[in-house]
């Protein structure tokens, strides 16, 4: 079922785009830069959920271990392009990344798992390649911390905004109200508290307590080829239009930026052309599907950090605009791991080989129940360890070892559950071949369990292919 609701999501999407570009022909919509006018206003009254540091409001120091542990990264090979499926093929993302976060945590995009390389937490034997990959992950970590402190401030500061400003229409509206009050009631209503009720403290740790980040990294001048902006005409892009996936509802996304700008580029301020400076990098934002309001691009310089807060995420879209000079970024996320983590999955394992029975007087296994709701679970779930797991893994995951072995273990752990799984499926055919069985129960459990058998045959055939 959501397998059908995303791919009928995802199609509405593509005609919506279709029809939005149709629309346009060969005109493009507006969009604005800091050198408008308007701009700021703009970003005011429709963009007012991106908030946006420079630089300078940011600890020297941090700067300097976060930059250095971008370049460690890099001088390890530790960026690597993605193979991400779309609409059934797969691309190479024009951006290479690693994933830095809680130990265990994974975070899918594009139908791609990708698996932290843990950050240095207590508690747990992490053991790195190298001790510059140990401090590098450490000073993305001590980042992660200041971005969540960041984050909670901006939240605060947004929530104030908004019930002074509604205090202040409803201070106005009660004005306009109070003489019919009085001619009505002869005394005025006691119920005038603010109508706002503040965000409690632990809504909003929920929503900024990063659990991992995704760095990115791409020098343009390498690239052959980049996707032009659609709507605007705001040129090349390094990350086409999107929402970001797979985050807690309403959780802020902080992004560091590190654009290495050298005396070779530098931003041009006697353009001719208006727009945007193909030499910058900027981020694009836009209200999704809407061709009325005009769109943003911020330009971005070594330092800078931005935060998406609250439903910015859901209810705009943004790119990144490629400029000259090769960039980082970290981008830190609260990722919905109610389904993504090493801890969920293990579960999920033990909880399969709950109906698994090893008769105490032999070594010979049998199943404790042939009830066709347990059956299906106990596929279903060894689907998922095979194709969200295993096979995410082993068909990217070997980069990993180039930072961290942690995930080795846990992986033959998987294996060896998975196998297990594989018991209990041969056990299952074996048993529904037995006359005994009652036959309408017999039908129940061969139906369900021969969809999801050709579910996983397919799907074999699909990662076989890749």
């Amino acid at each position: 079922g959501g397998t059908m609701k995303r791919r009928a999501g995802e199609r509405e999407k593509e005609l919506k785009k279709k029809k939005l570009l149709e629309e346009l022909g060969e005109n493009r919509l507006p969009y604005l830069t800091p050198a408008d006018a308007d701009f700021h206003q703009l970003w005011k009254t429709k963009y007012s959920k991106l908030i946006f540091r420079k630089s300078d409001t940011v600890p020297e120091e941090l700067h300097q271990t976060v930059q250095e542990s971008f370049l460690t990264l890099r001088e390890h090979n530790c960026f690597f392009q993605d193979l991400v499926r779309i609409k059934e093929k797969d691309f190479f993302t024009p951006v290479s990344r690693i994933l830095i976060g809680n130990p265990g945590c994974t975070y899918k995009y594009l139908n791609t798992r990708l698996f932290t390389v843990p950050w240095p937490t207590e508690g747990y034997d992490i053991k790195y390649c190298s001790p510059q990959i140990h401090d590098a992950c450490k000073a993305l970590m001590r980042l992660n911390d200041y971005l969540h402190i960041e984050a909670v401030k901006a939240l605060q500061e947004q929530n104030l905004f908004e019930t002074k400003e509604i205090k202040d229409t409803t201070e106005i509206d009660r004005e306009q109200s109070l003489t019919t009050c009085l001619m009505e009631q002869g005394s005025v209503s006691k119920d005038q508290s603010s109508v706002c009720v503040p965000e409690d403290d632990r809504s909003l740790k929920n929503r900024t307590s990063y659990n991992l980040t995704l760095l990115n990294y791409m020098d343009p001048l390498q690239m052959l080829y980049l996707k032009q902006e659609p709507y605007f005409g705001m040129g090349n892009m390094a990350v086409s239009w999107h929402h970001d996936e797979n985050l807690v509802e309403r959780s802020t996304v902080a992004v560091y930026n590190y654009s290495c700008e050298d005396s070779a580029v530098q931003e041009s301020h006697e353009q001719e052309l208006r727009g945007r400076d193909p030499a910058v990098w900027h981020v694009g934002l836009k209200v999704a599907w809407d061709i009325e309001t005009p769109g943003l691009a911020v330009p971005l310089h070594q330092g800078d950090i931005y935060l998406m807060l609250d439903d910015l995420n859901m209810t705009h879209q943004h790119c990144v605009l490629a400029g000259l000079s090769p960039r980082f970024s970290s981008t830190h996320r609260v990722a919905d791991s109610s389904r993504g983590t090493l801890e969920y999955i293990l579960g999920q394992c033990e909880l399969a080989l709950q109906n698994l029975q090893t008769d105490s007087d032999s070594v010979a296994l049998s199943l404790k129940s042939l009830d066709a709701a347990v059956v299906k679970q106990v596929e279903e779930i060894h689907n998922e360890v095979e194709f969200e797991w295993l096979r995410q893994f082993w068909f990217q995951g070997k980069r990993y070892l180039k930072c961290t072995d942690w995930w080795l273990k846990p992986m033959a752990k998987l294996e060896e559950f998975w196998r297990k799984l594989e018991i209990m499926t041969s056990l299952v055919l074996s048993e529904v071949r037995k006359e005994q069985q009652i036959e309408e129960q017999r039908n129940e459990t061969i139906g369900c369990f021969l969809h999801l058998l050709k579910k996983r045959q397919k799907l074999r055939k699909e990662w076989t292919a890749r």
